[in-house]
């Protein structure tokens, strides 16, 4: 299901000797009976749905939720049936003020944004049940380093969206005069009220698209999952 450049860039990073640790080492978690998220399956699944050529938005998290059936392999998303997390929370009230409107669904399955060209990329891409940043020196970082240098380099135009200061550093090499970017504070509770609410990065980007006669993003979800 990953798309061919995506793929072509994952079968590069695969003949490196970090990948190739990288993912003998979470085979070995795997193996051990350490519970580790999202499902083997779904490691990959922010590069199932659109290409790397026609990605509008990046939407940059940190690692996968931690939380027994939680992640699915889109940042900030979890899957059918789960609690909506706190971050999302604060993303569907900024959406509510941004977006006109945008109603609140009751899930939190952001797929519906994937199949758009929305890139909801994690920095790393696996963690261990109830252990956060657990898998954060593996080198996942360098692989979606390579991801993200990718869509600066082939992508004609997109809008990388940078929560919280560890998505800010990895911002730092984007050609800003071929993409927009815009970076604020991060969502969770923490850090929300500093400025991430009153962003207005949804209707931003919109308007980034329009301009470039790109088709907008429809940040509506279903409200059932």
């Amino acid at each position: 299901m990953i798309k061919p450049q995506w793929q072509q860039l994952i079968a590069g990073e695969a003949k490196q000797s970090y990948f190739k640790n990288l993912v003998k080492e979470v085979a070995t978690q795997r193996a051990s009976e350490i519970s580790i998220y999202p499902a083997e399956g779904d490691v990959f699944n922010a590069f199932n749905h659109v290409d790397l050529a026609e990605i509008k938005v990046v939407i940059l998290g940190q690692d996968p939720y931690h939380g027994k059936d939680q992640a699915h392999g889109l940042a900030f998303s979890v899957q059918e049936g789960i609690k909506v997390p706190p971050s999302l929370v604060n993303i569907y009230k900024e959406l509510a003020t941004d977006v006109e409107g945008f109603e609140i669904p009751k899930h939190g399955c952001l797929t519906h944004w994937a199949e758009q060209g929305v890139l909801l990329l994690n920095t790393v891409l696996t963690v261990q049940q109830a252990n956060a940043h657990s898998h954060a020196k593996l080198g996942w970082e360098t692989f979606t380093e390579q991801a993200i240098n990718a869509l600066n380099e082939h992508n004609d135009g997109c809008v990388f969206i940078l929560w919280g200061a560890h998505a800010h550093k990895k911002g730092k090499n984007i050609n800003q005069e071929k993409h927009l970017v815009l970076a604020g504070p991060h969502p969770s509770p923490l850090s929300a009220y500093r400025g991430f609410f009153g962003c207005k990065h949804f209707s931003q980007a919109n308007a980034w698209l329009a301009k470039h006669e790109v088709n907008q993003v429809d940040w509506h979800l279903p409200l059932e999952a």
